[in-house]
């Protein structure tokens, strides 16, 4: 994302304005040379009154300090076992990455305070194995944190909690995130890792519904990577209380995070509650969209050139496919009800946004609106997604007859020989 498009970050701000974004610093991005970036990115989202509360992790602190003192830690992700040696190394890791965080807020004039706002207690013994010093998270104290937030003092949250006793346990970054987020009730939860997104069976996932996410962790969590599986799981239930987005990138990536806050496509993965996405009527405001969105697959003649004209005539016929709130797609449904047929035409998935499965919902879409408007069967023209429409909406082939009369005779005027498509519908 370019930084002096500026339009294009002004146009989130009022959504986003005194929002709180929990931001999950995995120990290796600390450690990478994108940080100082990463940091100028925070400091610009407050500048723009975005409340942001850092998380941090400290795994990839421990290990390095693990070597130098030649001792080997019995867990580093705050997971699995914590001896009481590894408890104090992790101790010393989450101080130092704490400080470090510190020292970069203090670059940008952003004041940072380090809290004891998690709340624990011994995660206990676990089939028959004492956990020792590793923590479950009781609760988070939000009264601690809304008062920061409210003097403009961004939160510094380590992997520790802190029991009535005075006693430190070692937790989990990516459940203190999610603990935080949940309490606050906040707009984004975003961690930031050193890998590119959520990875499912090799791939990466751009974006999912929680509900579709769910199903895959419920019937092959194998698939996931070690390093993604977490983070998908915590994502996941952060959307289930009804945290709107979950975002999953790497750090490592010079802008990022502002690339992924303010732009449509992102540069990680997205997990969203359910109505993050919508198919909605167009309305003439959204005309000049439609034709900027569509101008490359119209110079490419994959879709028919229409005027602005052409579109107000008809707007009634167009449909836009929202994310977030920004069209990414489009699609027209024309009906001739004088012989109970439609046209599935204007389908069009912005390029950042192919193969996850769009362009099939729009083409159900329409479908369904034609069933809803007593027709029996669609026809479409294509000169190039043809088999598109074959593989994945199973429309086959069709003839000029099929086409009603003053459709026809529109056919054969743009001389463009479209490949004719057609299904029944009933």
């Amino acid at each position: 994302m370019k930084l002096t498009d500026l339009r294009g970050i002004l146009q989130y701000i009022p959504r986003f304005r005194d929002k709180i974004f929990v931001i999950s610093l995995d120990g290796a991005v600390v450690a990478g040379e994108n940080f100082s970036n990463l940091l100028l990115d925070i400091a610009l989202l407050r500048s723009l009154n975005i409340r942001p509360v850092l998380v941090h992790g400290a795994a990839h602190q421990i290990e390095s300090c693990s070597k130098q003192t030649r001792h080997s830690p019995s867990n580093t992700d705050g997971t699995g076992i914590t001896d009481e040696s590894t408890l104090q190394v992790a101790i010393q890791a989450s101080t130092m990455v704490t400080h470090q965080i510190l020292e970069k807020l203090s670059i940008s004039d952003l004041r940072g305070a380090s809290t004891n706002a998690i709340v624990a207690h011994p995660k206990g013994i676990i089939q028959g194995v004492d956990q020792q010093h590793t923590g479950k998270i009781e609760r988070v104290d939000e009264r601690l944190l809304e008062l920061l937030i409210g003097r403009d003092i961004i939160p510094v949250i380590s992997p520790l909690g802190f029991d009535g006793e005075g006693k430190t346990f070692r937790v989990n970054s990516d459940a203190v995130a999610l603990a935080v987020a949940k309490s606050l009730k906040v707009a984004k939860l975003i961690y930031i890792t050193t890998q590119d997104g959520l990875v499912f069976n090799g791939q990466l996932i751009r974006q999912m519904a929680v509900n579709e996410l769910d199903e895959r962790l419920s019937s092959e969590e194998s698939l996931f990577s070690p390093q993604s599986l977490s983070k998908a799981q915590h994502a996941a239930e952060a959307c289930r209380w009804h945290v709107p987005r979950a975002h999953i990138i790497n750090g490592c990536v010079a802008e990022g995070l502002l690339a992924e806050v303010f732009s449509n496509e992102g540069i990680g993965t997205l997990i969203y509650a359910n109505k993050y996405q919508q198919i909605r009527p167009a309305k003439k405001r959204d005309i000049s969209i439609l034709l900027q969105m569509t101008r490359g697959s119209v110079a490419n003649d994959e879709l028919m050139k229409r005027t602005r004209a052409a579109i107000e005539k008809n707007i009634d016929d167009y449909f836009i496919f929202e994310i977030d709130h920004h069209p990414i797609g489009c699609v027209a449904l024309h009906a001739y009800p004088a012989q109970q047929k439609g046209e599935l035409a204007f389908l069009y998935v912005n390029p950042s946004h192919e193969n996850q499965g769009i362009g099939v919902k729009l083409i159900q879409f329409v479908e369904d609106q034609a069933l809803a408007a007593g027709l029996n069967s669609l026809f479409l023209l294509s000169t190039q997604a043809f088999a598109y429409f074959h593989t994945k909406a199973a429309y086959q082939e069709g003839r000029p007859e099929d086409l009603p009369e003053e459709r026809l005779k529109k056919y054969i005027k743009t001389g463009r020989n479209s490949r004719i498509l057609t299904k029944s519908l009933r």
